[in-house]
């Protein structure tokens, strides 16, 4: 669960270095810092608006880690790695970074 927390907040974090990089406004909540990178297009609205979502997890996992159901919390997340690669994509592919290894 741990690592599940870390990539999660890593995705966050991401999101608010692009931002100040980018001086983007500064957002309010981890949920909002997705979101405005959808909303300036740095990453598909429509992903941002879904993917923000991450956020909630990493706050369900860093609050509540004792009512996690271990079994589903990873289905759920083995079928949502391929979002995390399409964010670090949009993002590579917005700050015209070299591909990602």
């Amino acid at each position: 669960m741990h690592y599940l927390y870390l990539i999660a907040d890593s995705c966050i974090l991401l999101a608010e270095m692009v931002i100040k990089y980018k001086n983007l406004p500064v957002a309010d909540s981890y949920y909002a810092s997705i979101d405005t990178l959808g909303e300036y297009g740095v990453i598909p609205a429509d992903f941002a608006y879904d993917f923000a979502k991450i956020a909630s997890f990493r706050n369900f996992l860093a609050h509540h880690y004792e009512k996690v159901d271990y079994v589903v919390v990873c289905e759920k997340s083995l079928n949502k790695l391929d979002d995390i690669k399409s964010y670090l994509e949009f993002i590579k592919t917005n700050l015209q970074l070299s591909k990602l290894s």
